[in-house]
């Protein structure tokens, strides 16, 4: 098996007839970013429009090395990664900020709590404009989710993601700018 690695990536596009353009975040594994682009397209409305803001090759999340693993059911572990996609405000400001969160804890109870105690969230708030996982007013577990599952149908079938206890490992890169995908 080649050298597989999980992306998390944070996909633009101003889709036809919108204002703004538009973003989601996307996990992906493949040997490279490059090798991602037919899910990337796959996974976007408008293929054609989209392209890259931010991306991320995730190897370490609260001092587990991250690993991915051909799909393997007996290969249990308590620990999961998770995503967690914050929103706030600040008071003047014509905008919702974001904050993502990747996280190993145990469950989603666990991720949710982990998630309130960051920075961001205590303070991107004021009265009447709360801190929240979007979707949400306050934190609620049903928007937290579990890597895994937000994979591609093939991914999910075909690979896992195995977490190892490792400290000292270097945080991960973050890759910022606009990268079309015909220049990957």
């Amino acid at each position: 098996m080649e050298n597989l690695k999980l992306f998390m990536l944070l996909l633009g596009c101003k889709p036809s007839g919108r204002h703004t353009e538009q973003h989601d975040v996307f996990f992906g594994i493949a040997a490279s970013l490059r090798d991602l682009i037919p899910e990337i397209q796959a996974f976007g409305p408008e293929p054609e429009r989209i392209h890259i803001d931010a991306w991320r090759e995730v190897n370490t999340v609260d001092g587990y090395k991250v690993e991915i693993k051909p799909r393997d059911n007996s290969i249990g572990q308590h620990s999961k990664l998770f995503f967690i996609n914050l929103g706030g405000y600040q008071p003047d400001k014509f905008e919702e900020q974001h904050y993502a969160v990747l996280t190993v804890q145990n469950d989603f109870a666990s991720a949710s709590k982990n998630a309130k105690e960051t920075y961001f969230f205590k303070h991107n708030h004021f009265n009447g404009a709360n801190s929240h996982i979007d979707d949400k007013y306050g934190i609620d577990v049903d928007d937290i989710y579990n890597v895994e599952d937000i994979l591609s149908a093939t991914q999910k079938a075909e690979y896992q993601i195995v977490l190892i206890p490792n400290t000292g490992l270097p945080e991960d890169k973050i890759n910022l700018g606009y990268f079309k995908l015909s220049s990957l």
